[in-house]
């Protein structure tokens, strides 16, 4: 599950500086230093995690757990460079990175929320630290990038829901010469985990990690209000995944509007299948009402095929779906979920900067190994504040609360009941 999702549409938006001018990006280069930008952003984070119905994190000898209770927190600091492109008809620039993680309070019998690495006795990592640099080359609006980098295809996406994000190592070409339209395509060899500080630490207790990962995609705007897309990937000796998505928002008048966002995918095993068999078909349909600072969002995802949606050594970011939510993604064998959210920014109200959420989403219908019925339901509550002006700009606090639930049947194949508090205190200095 992902904790900031990037939709086709957000996509296509961030794209589009260069969609409606008339000269290209490299033409109106200021240069290598001129157009660079330095921005430090450090990140506190807690993180707590209470598994009911004798689940637990450290066993005891002889079965059952000593503790059910996780509880770390960090701090991060991730400085991250991009240069301009120096002037001329091809530009070259450099982008880095180095960031750093500290230990303030967890230990060996609360670990395993993903916070830190552990050590060769099995207590968290006190500190951690990676770096890495792409150099990249623009030719009027078409960028080829290669290095270590974040990535945010909807079939090949790091993620950042921990201290520091995941950071993938490969090439990727981006195009958008033509008005509205962006090309993606790329290749990457490398990817490491959010508290893996080598280049290629996404693996399992039986899987070597990621060998290499094609991608490509196309997103077009087809008017204000209506963006489409398509992506595919092939993983090697993984699986291979299409993707659509298709946003649509509809204007009713200032105050009112009405959006529709639909993603879809299918997924296959190929080669070795290091992941085992994976046949699944995974699409979900969100209906968004926007009055004023109200937001009402409705959603139904369905899940078909022998297997669940699989996802992880394509990055843990990669699943762009409306129910993948704090803890779950909904994603069983067969399964079924519907959402309610609602969203509030209080903007309105005189409190810029400071907002609202709250969903709930049921799903059932799991195939289960028991042959029982599976069901699972979660509930998650959001506000967070972000300061509008002064000298601490942009410093935000943000609270996550989920309470997950599910049937004894799904309990024994996906995971066990707890309740997930998050507090992240955020603040990205610019520099330059």
């Amino acid at each position: 599950m992902r904790v900031m999702k990037w939709s086709m549409i957000a996509l296509a938006v961030s794209a589009g500086t260069s969609q409606f001018a008339i000269a290209s990006s490299q033409d109106e280069s200021k240069g290598f230093v001129e157009d660079s930008s330095l921005v430090a952003k450090t990140r506190i984070e807690y993180m707590n995690r209470d598994f009911r119905n004798g689940a637990g994190n450290v066993a005891k000898p002889g079965g059952g757990f000593k503790s059910g209770y996780r509880q770390d927190t960090g701090i991060s600091e991730l400085v991250t460079y991009e240069s301009g492109f120096t002037q001329g008809i091809v530009g070259f620039g450099l982008d880095a990175f180095v960031g750093g993680t500290a230990k303030l309070d967890g230990g060996s019998g609360r670990r395993g929320n993903g916070l830190f690495a552990s050590d060769s006795e099995g207590n968290p990592e006190d500190t951690q630290s990676k770096a890495g640099a792409a150099a990249k080359i623009r030719l009027s609006d078409t960028v080829l990038k290669y290095g270590r980098q974040f990535v945010a295809s909807p079939v090949f996406a790091t993620d950042d829901s921990r201290l520091l994000p995941e950071v993938a190592e490969g090439t990727l070409l981006t195009v958008k010469e033509i008005k509205g339209l962006e090309l993606s395509a790329g290749r990457f060899t490398a990817l490491s985990s959010q508290t893996g500080m080598g280049k290629d630490s996404i693996n399992g207790k039986h899987t070597p990690g990621l060998t290499s990962a094609n991608i490509a995609g196309a997103t077009y705007q087809f008017t204000d209000n209506f963006v489409a897309g398509i992506a595919a990937s092939d993983v090697d000796d993984y699986f291979k995944k299409q993707y659509i998505n298709a946003n649509y928002t509809f204007p009713i008048n200032d105050e009112q509007s009405l959006n529709f966002d639909l993603n879809a995918y299918k997924s296959k095993d190929q080669g070795q299948a290091l992941y085992g068999e994976v046949d699944n078909k995974l699409w979900s349909l969100a209906a968004a009402y926007s009055i004023g600072a109200h937001k009402f969002t409705v959603a139904h995802q369905q899940s078909t095929g022998d297997t669940s949606y699989l996802y992880g050594v394509d990055g843990n970011g990669t699943i762009f779906v409306a129910n993948s939510i704090q803890i779950s993604d909904f994603v069983g064998i067969d399964e079924r979920s519907w959402q309610g959210r609602y969203d509030l920014n209080m903007k309105t109200y005189g409190v810029p900067g400071l907002s609202f959420m709250a969903r709930y989403v049921y799903g059932d219908n799991i195939e289960t190994t028991s042959g029982t019925e599976g069901k699972e339901h979660e509930f998650n509550f959001e506000t967070k504040y972000v300061l509008q002006e002064g000298p601490a700009k942009d410093l935000s606090f943000r609270l996550r609360s989920a309470i997950y639930r599910a049937n004894d049947a799904y309990n024994a194949d996906y995971t066990a009941d707890n309740n997930d508090v998050r507090i992240i205190v955020e603040y990205p200095l610019s520099i330059l």
